[in-house]
């Protein structure tokens, strides 16, 4: 039976983050997975890394101060995968008045402390490209700047730190039970792998339960009755339609029910819309959008713009859980989305449980987690992440438009469209799949709409990729770009690959 020090159960952006923070510090370390690395909640959020401009109305000032300072942590760490983004916020006479949203930004541009993002300003529409789009009854407004992220490839890239650092990091591997050890410290995971069936134990010193939604079912791996905390499901969704106006700018748009909703540049050719905030009660692996959703989504945005937008227009749709600490309150919406950490004890036996949190504290979570486990376990390094680039964003890579021109210089046979999405996706690690190439034919065959197979088995070999859907809507996006051959080529290569995977020694 293996031992690790930690075992980490849920790989979203907090499991991942964790596995990261952990083998950093010279732990032995392993993260399980049940299905695919961001397959639930932490691929299904609005790609925003921000302080939360609306959580200051319901007054969660340290959580908005930690992810502003957050937001740019992140945008150092990974700038292929995350850039600043100008949001957009049109005053509605009939909303929220002028003085209180300009004290609300006023607050949110210094609380963070130094920072690099512009500060906010006041808008005068009349004449201007973040006016045009919008109905003429919207005069003025606000601009202010926030992050956008790739989310899902942000866990990848968390993982794959996490497994350079010496993490095993399984997929499609479900922790089924949890009992303590009968002769020494720690936990007996039993875990099952979904693709071969075949189950496996690990004596575990520390068990790290980042299940997110699944929180309380891990838990009920221990026992009846050891959830200390209770779990509000609430659905996020958001809806693709084509795009509704011209701009690299965002909006956040305020609806008379005190929510916020977004309209978001979105793969060059569509615009974002989400997201709701609804209680949720059924099967967490069938989470999906309902049509009273996207009819809230369509007749908020079409409050605010010319461009009216139907439900006939999406394109495609994403809903995710979000797991909140349950704080009693009736609106979900105004929910918290702190994070706490919860250690408990049973039989001698240690496990470190995660409730709540967003994407954009998710290092700072992981941090804290760190600093517990070593102080749990009694050994390990300090705190390491603060300064460290994620996979891609290494040397040169740091300022990803200077890293761009290189890339293009060292590649120039490599037609640009191509050159840009290998550059925002992976970063300097594109040279490790292109390096001695000289030519497109060395790229393996073509797939068509700009994929050669070379990609395909870098997803594969490098970042966990099983499925169709991993790599069209979790590693890309390019479900919404190829078509329906380029798919079937796609899903062709994907078996030859995985079969030459399995037979090798």
């Amino acid at each position: 039976m293996k031992t690790v020090d930690v075992l980490v159960i849920g790989g979203g952006v907090n499991g991942a983050g964790i596995a990261r923070d952990l083998a950093g510090r010279g732990l032995s370390v392993m993260l399980c997975e049940k299905d695919d690395l961001a397959s639930a909640t932490s691929s299904a959020s609005t790609k925003l890394i921000h302080g939360g401009l609306r959580y200051l109305e319901h007054k969660e000032f340290r959580l908005v101060r930690e992810a502003l300072i957050e937001r740019e942590v992140l945008l150092r760490s990974a700038p292929h995968i995350i850039r600043p983004l100008t949001f957009v916020l049109p005053h509605h006479k009939k909303l929220r008045p002028w003085w209180l949203i300009r004290i609300g930004l006023f607050i949110y541009d210094h609380l963070g402390g130094k920072k690099t993002l512009p500060d906010s300003k006041g808008l005068s529409f009349a004449g201007t490209k973040f006016g045009q789009p919008l109905k003429p009854s919207f005069k003025r407004g606000f601009s202010y700047a926030d992050c956008w992220v790739d989310d899902a490839r942000l866990v990848v890239l968390n993982a794959l730190d996490a497994y350079e650092k010496g993490a095993q990091v399984l997929t499609r591997t479900e922790c089924a039970a949890l009992e303590p050890h009968p002769k020494e410290a720690g936990w007996v995971a039993t875990l099952q792998d979904h693709i071969t069936e075949g189950k496996a134990k690990v004596h575990a010193q520390i068990v790290v339960n980042a299940a997110g939604p699944w929180v309380n079912k891990v838990l009920g791996l221990v026992g009846e009755g050891t959830e200390k905390y209770k779990v509000r499901w609430v659905k996020g969704s958001h809806i693709i339609v084509p795009r509704i106006y011209q701009g690299d700018q965002a909006y956040i748009l305020q609806n008379e029910d005190k929510r916020v909703v977004f309209a978001i540049p979105y793969e060059n050719k569509y615009t974002l819309i989400g997201t709701t905030d609804l209680e949720y009660t059924g099967d967490l692996d069938e989470v999906r959008i309902g049509m009273e959703e996207v009819e809230y989504l369509c007749g908020v945005v079409n409050q605010y713009f010319r461009h009216q937008v139907k439900p006939e227009d999406v394109e495609w749709t994403y809903s995710g859980v979000r797991p909140l600490l349950d704080d009693g309150g009736e609106n979900a919406a105004a929910v918290t989305r702190d994070y706490t950490l919860d250690a408990e004890e049973y039989q001698g036996a240690r496990i470190l449980n995660i409730y709540g949190g967003k994407i954009t504290t998710f290092r700072k979570l992981s941090e804290h987690v760190g600093d517990r486990v070593v102080e749990m376990l009694g050994r390990g390094r300090g705190a390491w992440t603060e300064a460290a680039p994620l996979p891609g964003a290494e040397g040169s890579a740091a300022n990803f438009e200077t890293f761009l021109k290189t890339l293009w210089r060292e590649y120039s046979w490599i037609p640009e469209a191509l050159a840009y999405r290998y550059a925002r996706a992976y970063g300097s690690r594109a040279r490790g799949f292109l390096r001695g190439f000289k030519r497109l034919a060395d790229l393996g065959e073509h797939l068509g709409n700009n994929v050669y197979e070379v990609e395909i088995a870098y997803l594969v070999n490098t970042e966990w990729a099983l499925t169709m859907d991993d790599l069209l809507w979790r590693r890309s996006k390019l479900g919404l770009h190829v078509s329906g051959e380029t798919e079937k080529n796609i899903k062709r290569v994907l078996k030859k690959i995985l079969t030459k995977k399995d037979t090798t020694p």
